[in-house]
C-alpha cells in the first residue's frame, strides 16, 4: 500500500453486500450527479478502479438494473434495496463505489464536483 492510500469499507444497509475499496488520493474527488437516478438516490460517485476494489460478501445478493442506454450496470441489495456500488458508464474501467455506503470512521478527506448527468455527453467530455 502506498504512503498517501487508505483502504475503505462500505456495504448495503442490511448488511449482506460488503466491499474493501483501496483509495490512492490523499484527497479523492467525488462526482455529484443531478441525473434521474443519482438525483433520486443521493449517490456520491468514488471513482474505484476495477483492481482496486474487492468485493468481500454478496456477490448472491445483487441483483442488476439497466436502462436507458443499457451500458450502466446499477446493482442493488435484493435485500434491503441500497446499490452501494456498481459499474458506470462514464468510467468503464473502474466501479463507482457511493461515498455514502463507506463505513463510519473511514477518514477520508475529499471534494465534491458537480456532473451534469442530465447532459451526460457534454459532461462525460469535462472529465
Amino acid at each position: 500500500m502506498e504512503a498517501d492510500s487508505t483502504i475503505v469499507r462500505g456495504g448495503c444497509h442490511c448488511g449482506a453486500v460488503r466491499f474493501e475499496a483501496l483509495i490512492r488520493e490523499p484527497r479523492p474527488e467525488l462526482l455529484d450527479c443531478n441525473c434521474s437516478m443519482c438525483s433520486k438516490t443521493g449517490f456520491l460517485h468514488l471513482i474505484v478502479p476495477h483492481g482496486d476494489f474487492t468485493l468481500v460478501s454478496g456477490e448472491e445478493a445483487l441483483t442488476s438494473y439497466r436502462f436507458g442506454t443499457k451500458q450502466a450496470d446499477h446493482l442493488f441489495c435484493r435485500h434491503c434495496g441500497i446499490k452501494s456500488f456498481y459499474q458506470p458508464r462514464s468510467h468503464p474501467e473502474a466501479w463507482s463505489v457511493n461515498y455514502r455506503a463507506l463505513d463510519d470512521g473511514h477518514g477520508l478527506e475529499v471534494t465534491v464536483r458537480k456532473f451534469d448527468g442530465r447532459n451526460w455527453e457534454q459532461a462525460k467530455a469535462g472529465l
